[in-house]
C-alpha cells in the first residue's frame, strides 16, 4: 500500500499508538488502514452420493480440480457467497446446508469456509472460471489433480464423516513453505 484511500496522501508502515503490530497509516488524515484476511467460500455439492468438482480455467492451479469456491463479496453472508460461487463456477442449483469446514491459510491471508450442499438436480453449466464441472464418486476423485490442500482436506473429512454416518464441523490450518504451494 502506498497511498491513503481516504485522502490520497502517502502512507507509512509503523505500529500505531495503542496497537501491537505494524499497519499502514496516513499522517495527514490519521486513517489507519487495516489489512485483514480474505474469506474464500465454497460448497461440497452432492448429487446421489457424488460430489461436484470444477476444473479450473484460471490461475492459480489452472486445469486442476476444486470444489466450487471463491472470494466473499461485500454485502453477502458466508452462505450466500458460497451459493453464489457454486452457481458461477458450476451452474449448479443447490440447497445450502450446514457449515462443514473452516481452514486458516495464514501465509496468503485467507480463511477457507465450506458448506455442505444438496444439488437440486444433476444439471451443470460451468462458468468462465471453470473448464468443466463433473460429479465424482469417492473412488473417482482425481486426488493428484486437486488444486488446493484446503479442498483436499475438506474432501477427506467429508468422505470420512459420510462413512461414519455423521457429519461434524471441522477446523484446521494449512501451513506451507513458498515451494510447496497451497
Amino acid at each position: 500500500m502506498k497511498f491513503c484511500s481516504l485522502c490520497g496522501n502517502e502512507v507509512s508502515l509503523g505500529v500505531p499508538p495503542g496497537d501491537n503490530r505494524p499497519r499502514y497509516s496516513c499522517a495527514r488524515c490519521g486513517t489507519i488502514h487495516y489489512q485483514n484476511p480474505n474469506m474464500v467460500l465454497g460448497t461440497i455439492p452432492v448429487w446421489q452420493n457424488r460430489v461436484l468438482l470444477c476444473r479450473r480455467a484460471i490461475e492459480p492451479r489452472y486445469g486442476y480440480w476444486t470444489l466450487p469456491a471463491g472470494f466473499m463479496e461485500n454485502g453477502e453472508t458466508t452462505s450466500e457467497g458460497a451459493e453464489r460461487e457454486t452457481t458461477e463456477e458450476a451452474g449448479a442449483r443447490i440447497r445450502i446446508g450446514e457449515l462443514f469446514s473452516m481452514i486458516d491459510v495464514p501465509q496468503v491471508q485467507q480463511v477457507h469456509v465450506f458448506f455442505r450442499a444438496d444439488m437440486l438436480g444433476p444439471e451443470l453449466d460451468p462458468g468462465p472460471e471453470s473448464l468443466e464441472a463433473k460429479l465424482f464418486s469417492e473412488e473417482e476423485i482425481p486426488w493428484p489433480e486437486i488444486a488446493f490442500r484446503t479442498v483436499e482436506q475438506t474432501l477427506r473429512w467429508y468422505f470420512e464423516d459420510r462413512r461414519n454416518g455423521s457429519f461434524g464441523t471441522h477446523t484446521g490450518a494449512v501451513r506451507y513453505s513458498r515451494r510447496s504451494g497451497s
